[in-house]
């Protein structure tokens, strides 16, 4: 359940630490449209991973912690050195991290139900779900550490 700890302590550093400081001054929406849109577009993407379980199965869940972890790194670096060029860039990796988050949770609940002993079940469903929440935890923690420290530098 390590993998659920690390996709979510990632997702919400991003989304807490780093999405209300990744905006575009030179469009026409304001800094808060930009933030609700990040947020819908990041809703959508763990909504449609979520409900592909019927479809699609990943047993290499740890892969998706990878990369979500990859994308920690690119939005913080973001966030400190405003370099992606165009807003759809953004847009488009934020949909990523939700399909990814999204991907990483119905995939190990999935392998809960397809691998665990009937008898081992709820006790491991129990600890999927504190290590989901336990991730989100720490990241409220590190997510205002991590933007506390890109406000110094950003003007």
């Amino acid at each position: 359940m390590s993998s659920l700890f690390l996709v979510y302590a990632a997702e919400y550093i991003i989304n807490q630490g780093t999405f209300e400081i990744i905006w575009f001054k030179d469009m026409s929406w304001s800094m808060a449209v930009q933030y609700r849109v990040y947020q819908v577009v990041y809703q959508v993407g763990v909504t449609i991973s979520r409900s592909s379980a019927s479809f699609i199965h990943i047993k290499q869940i740890h892969i998706l912690s990878i990369l979500q972890c990859v994308n920690l790194v690119f939005f913080a670096l973001e966030a400190r050195f405003a370099f992606t060029p165009h807003i759809s860039i953004i847009i488009l990796l934020i949909l990523w991290e939700g399909l990814l988050g999204g991907a990483c949770y119905v995939n190990a609940f999935y392998a809960i139900y397809q691998q665990v002993p009937h008898y081992k079940r709820e006790y491991a469903l129990g600890l999927a779900s504190v290590s989901d929440s336990m991730g989100i935890v720490c990241a409220g923690i590190l997510a205002t550490v991590l933007h506390n420290y890109i406000c110094k530098f950003r003007v």
